[in-house]
């Protein structure tokens, strides 16, 4: 029998009552009355993505793809230009890098006006002080940034500068899952 040729009951309190007991929840009349509308919408909708025939060719929906059905694009690599931002002198106050682009901030490192280090102690203190306010700190790396900035500033000082991102400090919020770390 095809699915669209069901004919299925209307949906009453009843039926949510009894539907209760197998997910172990309870509501009250008026919590019964008030989804019997959007619980037929629900299954209607149930229904039609069910009418749909999809062939087992068909990727799920768990990969997202976002290039077009046959689109191609040419694959040969090429090495990345940076924009480049110019003259950038160092502030007075190293605080002020704060407001800087990373693009900024790169030249710094790059012409050792500023060290790794340096940024990444200015950026841990901005945390510590205004990471309570804002909330937007579960755990401090502190030993393991002021390790790899050290470890950035020396292989840029050994001539081994990897590019634009070398040396930057940067956070993860709610992205990264690290062994030994709390998120």
């Amino acid at each position: 029998m095809v699915h669209s040729e069901i004919k299925f009951p209307s949906i009453t309190k009843e039926m949510v009552a009894n539907a209760e007991k197998l997910i172990g929840l309870e509501f009250t009349e008026a919590e019964r009355d008030s989804m019997l509308e959007g619980l037929t919408e629900l299954r209607d909708n149930y229904q039609a993505l069910r009418e749909i025939e999809l062939d087992n060719s068909v990727m799920p929906s768990l990969l997202f793809n976002p290039i077009p059905a046959g689109a191609t694009f040419d694959k040969t690599r090429r090495t990345p230009r940076w924009s480049n931002p110019g003259k950038v002198t160092m502030p007075t106050n190293i605080e002020e890098l704060a407001f800087y682009t990373v693009g900024q901030m790169a030249e710094l490192i790059r012409t050792r006006k500023v060290t790794s280090e340096q940024l990444t102690r200015m950026y841990l203190n901005r945390l510590k002080n205004y990471g309570p306010k804002l909330e937007c700190v579960i755990t401090l790396t502190e030993d393991l940034a002021l390790e790899q900035a050290r470890r950035a500033d020396a292989e840029i000082a050994a001539g081994k500068y990897r590019g634009p991102l070398h040396g930057i400090p940067y956070g993860a919020k709610d992205l990264l899952a690290v062994k030994g770390y709390p998120t």
